[in-house]
């Protein structure tokens, strides 16, 4: 019997797991008893022998929805006759769910207060909401039918998962990015994990009201952009990075024209000049792979006034830190790190991966002079994402990156709810770039509260 990780929420009454919020449908995620798994088993077999499932997918997704639920009513009356009210009504939408849905995954990916969705094993399924992960009562019947899924998942991109090539990213129709691992990498059990699209835009304002940052960092940050510094986004897994990003790129003049690289395309920018693109896996015979680095290298001949890339984790690096060095600043992207010095020298060592004999005192040198800020996320035990430290990069000293810290974040209690309570604030120290802020007309007072102490 497997372990429950620390952070998943204790079981409750809802169905004999955590209760998840609420307002949450129970008809949609409640477990299904044995009796009536094996009825809704049955319901698809008949369905998948009386009904062309391939034709019906050709109406639409409304229109085809609508004749396979009419279909397996019609099944479900014949087979089931002595079920009635919400226990047949949840049969009817698990039957539909499996012929042209994502099965049990499909109450959870239609659910838009759910950001991540996991699947450890058939009867094993988790999702994480405001960043708390619970079990959720939806099972899958076993491995073949997590597989069902998995072939709906990936068919329709011409992509495949055996134990030739046993796991696969990919990428639902709606955005949301889908990783699948299978045996024997993972013997247990197939496993999914979809970290959820979000079709809304946060703005900064918004992350300001949720408590992500304060509004004089937001202030500090929105001048930062419009003058053209170059920024990194560091985080941890699910800290908000992509969601920073995007908050951040709102603050680009529209008159400016803006490239995009990522792998898999998950920024909404908010400006009409954008060109957004994107990595390519290889193809079946292992060719036509298109990698960041060569996406960012085609990007310095398409006369880009910004460069975005939504995470750099690789090769690319050294691309990046020439475009920046080079008259490309302004630009933008994400790091997975958990400090400001980590993602230093993470981006040291992917410039390594490059190849190139450089000396570390070189990279260094090239890292200090493309790189203005490091904005660092964290997410906290109580599931909430803020922005915990903004550093400034300022020179080299003796073969070292020197850095600066602007922004601290200091937590002054945690409540009787669990919520950690603090706030980020500016450290007094005056920034080496602020005569950029001083020859662009805004005097740093106006963003500043605690302006005086940097005098």
């Amino acid at each position: 019997m497997t372990s429950k990780p620390e952070n998943v929420a204790e079981e409750g009454s809802w169905g004999g797991v955590a209760q998840p919020g609420d307002g949450q449908p129970i008809d949609d995620m409640a477990p299904l008893s044995k009796e009536d798994e094996d009825t809704v088993s049955q319901v698809h077999k008949r369905l998948i022998q009386d009904m062309d499932l391939a034709a019906v997918e050709n109406l639409g997704p409304e229109r085809g929805r609508e004749a396979v639920e009419a279909g397996v009513r019609s099944l479900v009356a014949e087979l089931g006759p002595q079920l009635f009210g919400e226990r047949k009504e949840l049969i009817i939408r698990r039957v539909v769910d499996d012929a042209i849905g994502l099965g049990p995954l499909e109450p959870l990916v239609n659910d838009p207060t759910i950001s991540e969705i996991m699947v450890n094993a058939p009867d094993e399924i988790y999702f994480e909401r405001d960043g708390i992960i619970y079990l959720s009562a939806l099972r899958f019947r076993d491995k073949d039918h997590i597989m069902l899924a998995i072939d709906r998942i990936i068919a329709p991109l011409g992509r495949r998962v055996d134990e030739s090539s046993p796991y696969v990213d990919a990428r639902l129709p709606d955005g949301s990015r889908v990783n699948i691992v299978i045996p024997p990498l993972l013997p247990r059990s197939p496993a999914i994990t979809i970290r959820k699209f979000r079709p809304d835009r946060y703005q900064m304002e918004d992350l300001v009201a949720n408590g992500t940052l304060s509004q004089d960092l937001s202030d500090f940050l929105r001048v930062c952009v419009q003058l053209r510094l170059n920024i990194v986004v560091s985080g941890g897994t699910g800290t908000g990075k992509t969601t920073i990003l995007n908050a951040l790129s709102a603050f680009i003049p529209e008159r400016e024209r803006i490239i995009t690289i990522e792998d898999p395309i998950e920024l909404k920018l908010q400006q009409k000049h954008v060109l957004s693109a994107e990595a390519r896996p290889p193809n079946i015979e292992g060719k036509n792979e298109v990698t960041q680095r060569d996406l960012l290298r085609n990007s310095l001949r398409m006369r880009p006034d910004r460069i975005i890339v939504g995470e750099v984790r690789g090769p690319e690096a050294f691309d990046m830190l020439q475009a920046m060095n080079t008259g490309h600043e302004g630009s933008l992207t994400t790091v997975h790190a958990n400090s400001p010095r980590d993602a230093l020298a993470r981006i040291e060592n992917m410039v390594l991966m490059a190849g190139f004999d450089l000396p570390a005192r070189a990279i260094r040198e090239q890292m200090a002079s493309a790189f203005h800020l490091i904005v660092q996320l964290s997410r906290f035990a109580d599931g909430s994402r803020r922005i915990v430290g903004v550093s400034e990069v300022v020179s080299m000293e003796e073969g070292t990156v020197t850095m600066q810290e602007l922004f601290v974040f200091e937590t002054d209690s945690v409540g009787e709810d669990g919520k950690i309570v603090g706030e980020i604030t500016n450290t007094g120290v005056m920034p080496n770039f602020a005569d950029r802020f001083k020859k662009a007309g805004i005097p740093i007072e106006t963003l500043i509260p605690d302006v005086g102490s940097w005098a």
